[in-house]
């Protein structure tokens, strides 16, 4: 891969600020407090007319009280593999720490093309503070303020500089699918990833609330080719109390909103619970493709072979009427059914996406409307006459009738179940309208 920056240094000195700044987005969290940046965040990034990706990582620290500081640091040193430039972000306020004196040497080692940046550069006086960064032995640093985006617009044109412009590279497949994980707090979304994706590409531990961003990855191996998106755990709203967690979770719905299906994960071991129901039905709300992943199912106790039919039934009825959803028993950790996850959240997509022709809707509907007409209201019959798909982005079917207003949602549950009986809408949350013929 070509045009890759990676941005690097200790806990809270503006990487996310200025990753946030280049890719023009509030795309990563940002917060006073440090080692709110965990896992790789990837963005992409123009200037000048060269396009280039931006890597975020998370503080390297060492000896201190974070549970995730050696994920951390192992993060950060892969987005620093990965790259072809590193920005090692320093803090002026603070001055040459021994974090930045062991950054700096693990950088010499690289042999990358490194680019010293010395943040937080508000004024004359801390420009003439800046000097001593010389003596990390990076070459000249770069003042800027990340924040007000003061001494940017000079780094960038001495970074572009090198970069190759690949026109046939450039354009890049828009209209791939993103499959999004969600679920509640530790029930195995980051792990999935990582055994899709082959690696330890995002943070993994037994501590809820573990991912913070949504992170997207490209996935595309075996035939498939979509975007996956890791996101926080999504935790009652009275549950969450820290500014923190407020912003995962509005960025894990914002996830969903921009997503074509949602892998929904459950953990086998506690069952369906109301807040699996209320991610399941902003699903439904949002018009996504939906599978739903019973994960842990290694843990679940007192297995027989009627067990999974059982579960699977219980779950039905819980998220009826749409229960014509796939669902998946897995475990992440043996590596247990993942695959059927991703030809499912394809088979979803490709069912959302399916444009069903005119002509067969009103040959298979009518029949079955001619069979089982609309109960009359009032003494006046009603006479559906005709059925079209509209042009959205998940399945909406028109019935054009007499009298719109005298169909009951009885009936349109019988339209809906006899549209996904004929035609393969599995997954797929569908809407009937009736409309004035």
């Amino acid at each position: 891969m070509g045009n890759i920056v990676a941005i690097v240094g200790r806990p809270n000195v503006g990487k996310s600020t200025l990753f946030n700044r280049l890719v023009g987005m509030r795309q990563s969290i940002v917060d006073e407090t440090a080692g709110v940046t965990r896992d790789r965040i990837y963005g992409k990034s123009d200037w000048n007319g060269k396009e280039f990706s931006v890597i975020d990582t998370g503080g390297y620290a060492v000896n201190t009280a974070d549970v995730f500081e050696a994920e951390i640091r192992k993060q950060a040193l892969i987005a620093i593999e990965e790259a072809d430039i590193v920005f090692f972000m320093v803090d002026v306020t603070c001055g040459v720490t021994d974090f930045d004196a062991e950054i700096a040497n693990i950088l010499r080692r690289s042999r990358k093309e490194v680019f010293l940046i010395v943040n937080k550069v508000d004024n004359s006086e801390r420009l003439f503070s800046a000097a001593e960064f010389y003596s990390l032995g990076l070459g000249a640093p770069w003042s800027v303020s990340s924040i007000s985006g003061s001494g940017t617009g000079d780094l960038l044109d001495a970074v572009v500089a090198g970069f190759r412009v690949e026109p046939d590279a450039a354009v890049e497949e828009e209209n791939i699918p993103n499959i999004s994980i969600v679920g509640k707090p530790n029930v195995g979304k980051s792990s999935l990833t990582n055994a899709l994706l082959g690696e330890d590409r995002n943070i993994v531990t037994d501590i809820a609330g573990t991912t913070r961003d949504s992170i997207s990855t490209r996935y595309n191996k075996f035939g498939f080719n979509f975007n996956i998106i890791d996101t926080a755990g999504l935790r009652r709203k009275t549950k969450v109390t820290e500014d923190l967690e407020f912003y995962s979770g509005m960025r894990a719905i914002r996830a969903i909103e921009h997503s074509d299906v949602c892998v929904l994960m459950i953990d086998a071991t506690s069952g369906i619970e109301t807040q699996d129901m209320n991610i399941f039905h902003l699903i439904e709300k949002n018009k996504k493709g939906c599978v739903i992943v019973i994960n842990k199912w290694d843990l679940f106790d007192n297995k027989d072979s009627n067990t999974m039919k059982k579960y699977r039934e219980t779950i039905e009825a819980k998220i009826a009427p749409f229960n014509n959803v796939p669902i998946i028993f897995t475990s992440t950790v043996n590596k247990q059914r993942i695959f059927d996850v991703l030809q499912s959240a394809m088979t979803v997509y490709n069912n959302r996406n399916r444009k069903i022709p005119t002509a067969k809707l009103n040959e298979v509907m009518l029949a079955e409307i001619e069979q089982y007409p609309p109960p009359a209201t009032k003494g006046k019959y009603i006479k559906i006459k005709y059925v079209t798909q509209l042009p959205t982005p998940s399945p909406v079917f028109a019935f054009f009738c007499n009298l719109p207003q005298y169909v009951k949602n009885p009936y349109k549950r019988f339209l809906e179940n006899k549209l996904r009986e004929h035609f393969d809408l599995k997954g797929v949350p569908v809407a009937v309208i009736l409309r004035q013929k």
